[in-house]
């Protein structure tokens, strides 16, 4: 244990003299009057082309400083040159006098980033494919509607000529975006806004009770006046099922031209029956949109109603689906028909009777009012 303290204080005091030691030499080697001789001795150690680097990177920094009398500004190219000289120098950081030795760093990685980001530069010249070339790839891509850009670029090497995918599909966009526009035709959106009176709208919204057990609620809307014509609820629904509730919606024969249904297989040969007479039009596979009236209406339903109940069975379902489908159907105005109700008052009184006084009706518990002036 004496020898391992002895060895250690041993290696303390080597190390503290080597220290003191190059301190002392550093000391001697600084450019004073009483260090020139023993700096003069070192000089004649270093060759010849480090003492010219030397000079010329001391000459630069006396450039800098004769420019002005206060604090010396460096240009571009005193950065450039400092960095370059001090790159030949191994004791460079003795002689920088003007900046600190962190500043120099920080301009040799700067031009550096500034090096490689001009390498990296993507690099714009003339057009190096023949106009002929263009104009082909141009017709290529009008011409045969179902080929991508790895099929025409086959086609073109075979021809002889080797261009790459990304090019063949440059020119692919220019002339599809320039391609004849094509016959115009009655929208969608223009069919729907044109025959919304005579047109319904059904779909199912499937969610769940307090014990995880699913419960569809099936929903018809009248799609003009966002009324919702018909409503049932059921634990397993089927095609007979499904008609049924259809033939419930239309008594008397009053039924739609037109009824907006998705490729659910519940609308089976019984629904086809029970739809004698309209016509039905089936939604595009995954899109919403072609439906979006309804769907709308299912986001309405779960986020005001069903999302803040908690369903314990199929009767309490059906209460609450017809408690809110009357708020929805008489006291709730929508964005979608100018903020009206869908089944407004028979008759306004004299204005709403601006003078009376206004009563707040609760639905669902108070998840909602209906706002009324009283009678």
């Amino acid at each position: 244990m004496m020898r391992q303290s002895l060895r250690q204080a041993l290696r303390q005091g080597f190390v503290f003299i080597l220290q003191r030691v190059e301190q002392r030499l550093k000391h001697w080697t600084q450019p004073t009057n009483a260090g020139l001789l023993l700096g003069t001795i070192t000089d004649m150690t270093r060759s010849k082309s480090e003492l010219i680097a030397e000079n010329a990177f001391l000459r630069q920094q006396l450039i800098v400083l004769r420019r002005q009398t206060k604090r010396p500004v460096l240009t571009p190219t005193d950065r450039g040159l400092l960095v370059v000289l001090a790159s030949r120098l191994r004791a460079w950081k003795e002689s920088l006098l003007i900046v600190k030795p962190e500043t120099l760093l920080h301009w040799h990685r700067q031009g550096f980033r500034l090096f490689w980001c001009h390498r990296s530069k993507a690099k714009t010249g003339p057009l190096r494919i023949p106009p002929d070339v263009v104009a082909l790839i141009k017709a290529m891509a009008l011409d045969n509607r179902l080929w991508g850009a790895k099929r025409i670029q086959d086609e073109l090497q075979k021809l002889g000529y080797r261009l790459s995918k990304r090019t063949v599909a440059k020119y692919m966009r220019q002339a599809r975006r320039t391609r004849p526009p094509r016959p115009t035709g009655q929208t969608w959106a223009t069919f729907l806004r044109n025959h919304a009176h005579d047109t319904w709208t059904c779909d199912f919204l499937q969610t769940y009770d307090l014990w995880f057990r699913a419960i569809f609620v099936f929903f018809i809307i009248e799609l003009g006046s966002r009324r919702v014509v018909h409503f049932a609820v059921t634990r397993s629904p089927s095609d007979a099922w499904v008609a049924q509730q259809l033939r419930e919606a239309t008594p008397f024969g009053t039924h739609p031209r037109f009824l907006i249904r998705d490729n659910d297989s519940k609308y089976g040969a019984a629904f086809a029956r029970a739809a004698s007479g309209i016509e039905i039009l089936r939604t595009p596979i995954r899109a919403p949109k072609a439906n979006a009236v309804c769907e709308r209406f299912l986001g309405s339903v779960r986020c005001e109603c069903l999302d803040h109940l908690l369903i314990v069975n199929e009767q309490q379902m059906h209460r609450v689906i017809k408690e809110y489908v009357t708020y929805f159907n008489s006291a709730r105005p929508h964005q979608g028909i100018g903020h009206r109700i869908p089944v407004p008052p028979a008759e306004p009184d004299e204005q709403q009777k601006r003078g009376a006084k206004i009563i707040a009706f609760p639905v669902l518990g108070g998840l909602h009012h209906d706002y009324r002036r009283s009678g």
